[in-house]
């Protein structure tokens, strides 16, 4: 999906994300440093590798640190417990840290994983459909994007998630059961998809793209949010900058991957061209997708009481 600046930057003005001017806020004391969580895939690595959060935050003297998460949930823990400010994440996290009552809101939307997570079984496996997995163990990473496909998925296919066995593991862990055939199938995002296709032959049952339509979030810790709403502005900003240079620098953007991650270029290579990349404003269409994702996960008894996902949404103050 091409995302031109122009276009980005006037909707998450309109939603009240971004605002143009400094990051300097009147009566905002800015913090000493600003600390971002980030996975090894997409954007905000890609926003790191090229510092325009630290490009936008250079006027006020703000420091910023990153801290890397093999996934969402660790990431939001740490954002809950007010050791991380700022980080991206799927769809399933915010729900299950929402739920935990987590001290949490939501900044922006990504854009949705599409063809870069999907749910995979070995070639030679006997199983060719979703629909297969009825009695079959399948990895995944608990209160994950890939969770939340898994169980789509399932329901898509006319089967419960109690029609499988879920098998929780961490992305390293759930790769290394698949290789070593103690799963038989493996719901995961890039660049752990790509990695499992580059060392096994695989077949794709499913994608998030051909499954449902949801989307990444750029989220904040509430306090700091409340207190520092202009370093939000800009670290927005500066992914904005980011996705519309990504969407037309895809070699580039895999030499970004592979240098901060550590994964090989033809791996980032293929997790970086079927990724999308943009920043959006939190619409209502973007509101009910991910409500209908935490009525789901209630009513198959994975959070513990219902949650209302504007509750959490962060109403920026007037620049």
């Amino acid at each position: 999906m091409n995302t031109t600046r122009r276009s980005v930057l006037a909707g998450l003005m309109t939603a009240g994300a971004l605002a143009t001017g400094p990051a300097r806020a009147a009566g905002e004391t800015a913090p000493k440093e600003f600390r971002i969580g980030y996975q090894k895939i997409g954007l905000i690595v890609v926003t790191r590798q090229q510092r325009l959060i630290e490009t936008q935050l250079a006027d006020r003297g703000v420091a910023v640190r990153w801290f890397e998460f093999q996934a969402g949930p660790p990431l939001l823990e740490a954002l809950n417990a007010g050791s991380i400010d700022f980080g991206y994440t799927g769809d399933a996290p915010p729900i299950f840290s929402q739920a935990a009552g987590g001290n949490l809101v939501y900044t922006a939307a990504a854009a949705p994983s599409g063809e870069g997570e999907a749910i995979l079984v070995k070639e030679s496996s006997p199983i060719r459909t979703v629909a297969d997995l009825r009695g079959r163990k399948v990895a995944v990473a608990r209160g994950t994007s890939a969770h939340n496909l898994l169980v789509a998925a399932l329901e898509k296919a006319g089967l419960s998630f109690t029609d499988i066995t879920p098998v929780y593991l961490s992305p390293a862990d759930a790769g290394s059961a698949f290789t070593g055939g103690s799963v038989d199938a493996w719901a995961i995002w890039d660049p752990f998809f790509a990695i499992a296709q580059a060392r096994d032959a695989t077949r794709v049952l499913t994608t998030s793209g051909q499954t449902l339509d949801v989307s990444g979030y750029f989220l904040a810790n509430r306090t700091f949010a409340q207190s520092h709403p202009a370093v939000l502005r800009a670290a927005l900003r500066g992914l904005e900058q980011g996705a519309a240079w990504a969407e037309s620098h895809r070699e580039q953007v895999a030499q970004a991957l592979a240098e901060v991650t550590g994964i090989p270029l033809p791996i980032q290579k293929v997790a970086a061209d079927r990724t999308q990349f943009a920043v959006r404003p939190l619409t209502d269409r973007i509101l009910a997708g991910q409500q209908a994702t935490a009525d789901r996960f209630h009513r198959l008894g994975l959070i513990p009481r219902a949650i209302t996902v504007r509750d959490a949404v962060w109403t920026a103050p007037p620049a």
